[in-house]
């Protein structure tokens, strides 16, 4: 049985870059992955972009959180 692998992508502000970015995911040839898209409160279009990629791809799983600036 081949075993799955998640690869974790995280998200902030990154509208310019994140399509290239998740195409590149989903046309590896290894199809036995989750890729999990976490966006830390962007405030550009990139969580409306990873929520179109989630309906599109059953092997993406998107996560929101509010930005936990470090001080």
């Amino acid at each position: 049985m081949e075993q799955k692998v998640s690869i974790v992508v995280p998200v902030y502000n990154v509208e310019k870059y994140l399509k290239r970015c998740v195409n590149s995911l989903i046309g590896q040839s290894y199809s036995n992955l989750e890729i999990l898209l976490v966006d830390d409160g962007s405030k550009d279009s990139s969580l409306s972009i990873c929520k179109e990629y989630e309906l599109k791809d059953s092997r993406i799983r998107v996560f929101h959180k509010e930005n936990e600036v470090l001080a």
